[in-house]
């Protein structure tokens, strides 16, 4: 099939690019591999009620799905995008193993942000997962964890984590908070700029840590040797100067951008200093260096749920302004109040950026699995370094680390970081993984049904 607009991912950068894409009159197709619109941060929200603990912002994304459910969208739900043509061709993956191509004028990569991996002494073991993995489970299917929980980490999701199981009947005993001393230091001189345009985002900040003291959940800051402890399961939780017996530790050290088919895409990438991470290069609309392809939301750069939908709108309305819908003066009259929110929206993200820069990417200890598809140890991939692998893709030769399912997604940051420690450079000097399709696996009988498709085509 052929289309105007093809949107990658529904969450909330993607359910406005294409609503409004489909408003202004453009043949707009929706493709996501979860079987309900909203993405990672709005994952659910359909089935949400209204006095739900994932709280008042959460249940703001049920407005965006209406919208959507409103919308003259082709909406592909567990659809996987396995292999995308830089002429526009997006190669798709049924639940039920079917293919198909979709043929797109534009592509809109509205892929979100994963995260960060945060790999330590003991964090394979039963019991330990991110805390964004205990958040999908309390969404889909409101479950909390049993027993005695430790939450570990950095970032505002973990204070965010922390409220909503308070809120579910399920407070977590202890927040560790691992941000060293330097980012309060750095974040209190972007203070004075972000009180005013981030004072929304400040208050709500506030609002939760209160809560969270209300809720009786203790806070250690500046923790360091972190580390999980036990033989068959999680026992105990670890830190220098401490230790507390645990069922459960959620794991959290921010979340970058979901860079897996940008970088197979070949797309200019830039170097986030403020938050060690790669990010595609985007211009004021979304548009990336393949002038067909457009990026939205935090797949673009960390921003958060808001500023990823005004986001979408804005690369909708410069794909219609592309294809004839009308003309630049009219696109930048339509862009000026999205452009005015976003500027609101983004005046907080330097003082975030810097209060919860990671500090540390490269486990100390040898023995620590950094590939967990391949279970190779941060130990190997030192030495794989000191014999000459100067990048992550050399390394594979040496290891196969980065080519299990994940294909590097998850591994990356931690596998450049310990290259670059081997060899004494800064992180922006070590390139990223190269990814290949398919993206994600596929089987043998879709490849065969996509190669047939191809021919007839």
């Amino acid at each position: 099939m052929s289309t105007d607009v093809a949107v990658i991912g529904a969450g909330p950068a993607g359910m406005a690019a294409a609503t409004l894409a489909a408003e202004l009159g453009l043949r707009t197709v929706l493709i996501d591999e979860q079987d309900e619109p909203g993405g990672q941060i709005y994952r659910a929200v359909e089935r949400a009620s209204r006095g739900s603990p994932l709280g008042r912002d959460y249940l703001a994304g049920q407005a965006l799905a209406a919208e959507l459910r409103a919308a003259r969208v082709e909406y592909r739900s567990g659809a996987t995008v396995w292999h995308i043509d830089p002429a526009g061709a997006v190669s798709l993956a049924e639940r039920d193993g079917a293919a198909d191509t979709v043929e797109a004028a534009r592509i809109v990569l509205a892929t979100g942000a994963i995260e960060r991996p945060m790999p330590l002494p003991g964090w394979t073991l039963p019991g330990v997962m991110t805390a964004g993995g205990a958040q999908i489970l309390l969404k889909t299917a409101g479950l909390v964890p049993a027993g005695r929980t430790v939450l570990a980490g950095q970032g505002p999701l973990l204070y965010l984590v922390a409220s909503q199981l308070a809120r579910a009947g399920a407070p977590p005993e202890l927040i560790l908070n691992t941000a060293p001393h330097a980012n309060y230091h750095a974040a209190a001189r972007r203070l004075p700029r972000a009180l005013w345009p981030g004072r929304r985002a400040l208050w709500k900040g506030a609002a939760m840590i209160r809560e969270i003291l209300r809720a009786g959940i203790r806070v250690r800051r500046e923790v360091t040797g972190l580390r999980a402890l036990g033989r068959d399961r999680l026992a105990r939780v670890a830190w220098d100067g401490g230790d507390i017996a645990a069922d459960h530790l959620l794991l959290h050290d921010g979340v970058i951008p979901n860079v897996q088919i940008t970088l197979a895409l070949q797309l200019a990438h830039e170097w986030d200093e403020a938050q060690l991470c790669w990010r595609p290069v985007v211009d004021a609309w979304g548009r990336t260096s393949l002038p067909n392809i457009f990026v939205a939301g935090d797949g673009g750069g960390i921003q958060g749920a808001e500023a990823a939908a005004l986001m979408g709108r804005l690369a909708a309305l410069a794909i219609a302004a592309e294809l004839g819908r009308f003309d630049e003066a009219e696109c930048d009259r339509r862009a000026a109040p999205l452009r005015r929110a976003l500027a609101r929206e983004r005046g907080v993200r330097p003082f975030l950026d810097a209060l919860y820069r990671p500090a540390a990417l490269a486990p100390a200890e040898d023995d620590v699995i950094v590939c967990r598809c391949e279970e190779i140890a941060a130990g190997q991939i030192r030495r794989a370094a000191q014999l000459g692998a100067q990048g992550p893709n050399q390394l594979k030769a040496f290891t196969r680390c980065g080519m299990g399912p994940c294909q590097g997604r998850l591994c990356a940051p931690t596998v450049c970081a310990l290259i670059a420690e081997a060899h004494g450079k800064p992180l922006a000097a070590v390139p990223p993984f190269r990814p290949r399709a398919p993206y994600k696996p596929i089987t043998v009988g879709t490849l065969a049904e996509s190669n047939t498709l191809i021919a007839k085509s």
